[in-house]
Formats: C-alpha cells, structure tokens, sequence
C-alpha cells in the first residue's frame, strides 16, 4: 500500500470514529435533557399568612399580607366593591356585595344573578365544579371550581340569607395557559377558602 493511501486510510478511520462518538453522546445527553414546553414559567410563591382587613365595609375577613385592598374602579362599581390584587402573582379577586334587606325575592335574583355570570364561562370550560360549604359562622357559601381555558378559574358567593350577599371571582391579568398558572390558581384558593372561613358580617349598616 502506498504512503498516500495508507494516510487516507487512516484520516477516514480516524473521522469515522469522532463521528460515531458524537453520536454516542448526542444519545447520551438526549436521555438526560428534556426541554421545557413553550409558556412554562417558573413561579416562586410567598408564605401564605393573613392580615385582618382595615376598610369600613359591611363584612370583615382576613386576606393575603403579599396582597393589596384596591376600591372597584369600574364604571358600574358600587358602595363596598373591591379588589384583591396580588401584585407578585397578577392575581385579582373581585368582590361585589349587596344588601338583602330581608327580601327573599332580591336574595333569588342574586343567587340567579352569580350563577349566571358562572355559567358565561360554559364555552371555554371544559368542567365546572359546585361545592357548597358551610362557614364557621354557619353562613352557606357556593363554590365554583372552573377547569379549562377561562378568564375566571374559582368563583364564590356567600350570604346569611337575610341582609347579607358577597360574590367573588378570580382572574389573572395574563396570557399564559392555566395549566402554567396552576400552583398559583391553587394558592389563591386557599387564600379564599381562608377569607370564607373567617368571614363575618357587620351588625352596623356601613355606608
């Protein structure tokens, strides 16, 4: 074999070699390395500890500390409407009250009322789920755990049946698929669950 031939011969035996190595540990690697689905973020989530909520209003319950108290700034806002905005999370959980005075016609057309702002969501739900719970202060509260590419994933109303009626709702001020912002959806429901369970309403008319 000439001289030239030989070096051929061991240049290609010598390619042929790094190649199959390569190989070999792109193999290696693919089995350790997993990317990331598109719109996956990482979230960090605060302690989950309680304030007592300050504002005159005709309920008092205890909310987040990494949450903020903010007036219902929309154009149909009423006395005693507000906001729990979560600045880190842009969470939100919108409240809107309404006083029964004793009348069971306007306490069933605010049942009927929530529930249909609830069932608005039955085109992108995919499951709706209604839990009824009973507070501590033996006050009957509604549950709606929504699944599915909505606006709203939790909502609630709670009334003593007489003179008393709060409805809230969750919503995020983002984009990102739900399943993305599902440790945040959950942490947000304890939130509320807490705010429920330590709900009471004020005997005093507050205006």
């Amino acid at each position: 074999m000439s001289q030239i031939k030989k070096n051929t011969t061991i240049r290609l035996a010598r390619a042929k070699a790094w190649w199959l190595g390569l190989a070999a540990a792109m193999v290696a690697c693919s089995a350790e390395y997993t990317p990331k689905p598109k719109g996956y973020n990482r979230i960090d989530l605060p302690s989950q500890t309680y304030q007592p909520l300050q504002e005159a209003h005709p309920y008092s319950f205890e909310f987040s500390e990494h949450a903020k108290i903010r007036p219902d700034s929309s154009g149909i806002a009423q006395p005693h409407w507000i906001n729990i905005i979560y600045p880190s999370l842009g969470a939100n959980v919108q409240l809107t009250y309404k006083d029964i005075n004793n009348s069971d016609a306007v306490l069933n057309d605010l049942v009927e009322d929530a529930r249909k702002l609830t069932s608005k969501h039955q085109i992108k739900a995919y499951a709706i789920e209604e839990t009824e719970i009973r507070t501590p202060s033996g006050d009957v509260a509604s549950v709606f755990e929504l699944e599915g590419e909505v606006p709203s994933q939790f909502q609630f109303y709670v009334t003593d049946s007489a003179r008393h009626f709060l409805r809230g709702a969750l919503y995020f001020k983002t984009a990102t698929q739900n399943d993305s912002l599902a440790p945040v959806i959950e942490f947000v429901k304890k939130d509320i669950v807490h705010l429920l369970n330590t709900l009471k309403w004020k005997s005093n008319q507050v205006n």
